[in-house]
């Protein structure tokens, strides 16, 4: 649950409809609790004022008629039938004893809280809350007068049993909110999203689907279908460039390399001075033929003509097979070759390249691993991947190189013979595939990886 929650997090429609949805509901509440505060201070308010202006009124009854015309004052006030229900009022002698009223009692109120407070009191042999004013007499009476806070709580009851309804469906406004924004803009975002991923495994053909919307997502998608023809365009002129040179090179290569071949045989005497020169000449142009074929082999998995005959490929029998092929090779350079592990790992792709790539990973591996150096090629199925990978325990790379291996014609130890395309076609090969290759620090040594989906997947 927190896994999916953290990746549910990890989307960029989702943080930001979930913030705007937040926005929206802190503003809907923050409404709610301005017009609560407002509603009850009004009501609040209106009550002091009605008690302050009694216990203002009754002073002056006071001064005029004496504790008599109060007594007569607050029959009066709650015999008119006007908030009859809610007055307190309440007038005692010297010793404390009742004279007009309807408390029953007493409430427990210091003679200084002149200002009101709110205090339980006993009315007609009901407890109630209310809000009082105390006023000592001239005579050594008391004064109190008060509201009953009954009505007053049921409407601030009311109110803010709205306000929590009102909450409630900002709430749930924002949740549903968020799902549909972020459902929305995914559908707006995942074709652009998919095409991006089919054109980084290779297809560079593919172009985002118009939506036949006119908005700005239309507008984007019109952008990035402008860039990928050029990106296609300017990748197939290089390549057409690369192709062509290779191509028109080869041809004249072979006759050269025919005729040094020719002139080689007739200088007849093993030890003819000519026959040096020759020799190592008909070397470096071989070397420079199996560059070309590199090239062109390279060239040819990145125009993806092979994604046709992928079909399901055991990379565990590849792995045997290759193990088998540098058995030799290993034990003549006094390195023990290991197949572990060899669990049953399954992937789409074609067969002949993936053996390839898998025979360039273990070539390198042998070849720079050094004497006495342990070399396993291991094969297992991890989380729905498939995966190849060729291990050594020899002096491995600096971890800042990583992200350059598979560049062309970037060589590490420049010692040892080779062109630097080794690792480019097994990246060529794994990205047609859809997968990654992936490099790491064996402790001693380096890890090469290639992982690639499943069949199934």
């Amino acid at each position: 649950m927190t896994r999916a929650l953290r990746q549910l997090w990890r989307s960029v429609g989702f943080r930001l409809a979930f913030y705007y949805g937040l926005l929206v509901a802190i503003t809907m509440l923050a409404a709610l609790a301005i017009v609560y505060m407002q509603t009850v201070g009004v009501l609040q308010q209106r009550m002091v004022r009605q008690v302050a202006a009694s216990v203002q009124q009754l002073v002056v009854r006071y001064e005029a008629r004496g504790a008599e015309g109060v007594a007569g004052e607050i029959a009066h006030a709650l015999s008119d039938g006007r908030n009859s229900d809610n007055e307190i009022y309440l007038l005692t002698d010297r010793e404390g004893h009742k004279r007009a009223g309807n408390l029953d009692q007493m409430p427990s109120l210091a003679p200084d809280a002149g200002d009101g407070v709110h205090r339980r009191v006993v009315r007609a042999g009901q407890t109630v809350i209310a809000y009082l004013v105390m006023r000592p007499l001239p005579d050594g009476g008391m004064l109190v007068v008060g509201h009953d806070l009954r009505d007053q709580e049921s409407i601030e009851s009311l109110v803010a049993s709205a306000s929590a309804a009102a909450g409630i469906v900002a709430v749930l406004l924002l949740i549903g909110g968020t799902f549909v924004f972020r459902q929305e803009l995914e559908r707006s975002v995942g074709a652009v999203r998919r095409t991006a991923a089919r054109i980084a495994a290779g297809e560079l053909q593919e172009r985002v689907a118009p939506s036949g919307q006119e908005d700005e997502f239309a507008l984007l998608e019109g952008d990035i279908n402008a860039m990928l023809d050029r990106i296609q365009s300017l990748m197939d002129g290089v390549r057409h460039v690369s192709n062509t040179i290779a191509h028109d090179l080869r041809t004249p290569l072979t006759r050269v390399l025919v005729r040094l071949r020719a002139v080689e045989a007739g200088l007849g005497d093993a030890h003819h001075p000519q026959r040096e020169p020759v020799a190592i000449a008909i070397r470096e142009l071989e070397e420079l033929a199996v560059m070309f074929e590199k090239l062109l082999q390279i060239a040819e998995v990145e125009a993806g003509a092979r994604r046709q005959q992928f079909a399901p490929v055991a990379l565990h029998v590849i792995a045997d097979d290759v193990a088998e092929l540098y058995e030799a090779v290993a034990e003549m350079r006094g390195i023990a070759l290991l197949r572990e592990p060899a669990d049953r790992a399954i992937a789409l792709g074609d067969r002949d390249l993936l053996a390839g790539a898998a025979a360039n990973l273990l070539d390198n591996a042998l070849k720079y691993g050094g004497a006495g150096a342990t070399v396993r090629i291991g094969t297992h199925t991890v989380d729905g991947r498939a995966q190849l990978f060729v291990q050594d325990d020899g002096p491995g790379i600096p971890s800042a190189e990583y992200e350059r291996l598979g560049v062309r014609f970037h060589r590490l130890d420049h010692s040892t013979p080779g062109h630097g395309l080794g690792l480019a076609s097994v990246q060529a090969v794994v990205a047609l595939h859809g997968g990654r290759l992936q490099f790491g620090d064996a402790r001693p040594g380096l890890r090469a990886c290639i992982d690639l989906p499943t069949a199934d997947a």
